[in-house]
């Protein structure tokens, strides 16, 4: 089992920024058969250290790992947060 779990930190962090990115994220469940599950939460404590969202998706390997991340879904996602994000960092283990 692969956790794969990304932070995100927007050029515009207001609240309708970071709900719109928030529903573009969530949108990918149910769409991607590999994701075993997915999870997208805010940041409440907003300081100067804090990423505003984190992703944390769970797939059953590597391999499904990599069909996520070329699924057009996850596509999609790409190509909003390439416009929006700022910066990002990931990190995939074992589990």
């Amino acid at each position: 089992m692969i956790k794969h779990i990304v932070f995100f930190k927007l050029k515009d962090s207001s609240p309708e920024s970071i709900a719109a990115t928030v529903a573009v994220l969530q949108n990918m469940e149910g769409k991607i058969p590999q994701l075993i599950s997915i999870e997208v939460g805010t940041d409440v404590v907003r300081s100067e250290r804090s990423f505003d969202i984190a992703l944390v998706t769970e797939v059953a390997s590597l391999e499904d790992l990599q069909a996520y991340q070329v699924h057009p879904a996850h596509k999609e996602v790409i190509a909003h947060i390439n416009e929006v994000k700022e910066v990002s960092y990931a990190v995939d283990y074992e589990i």
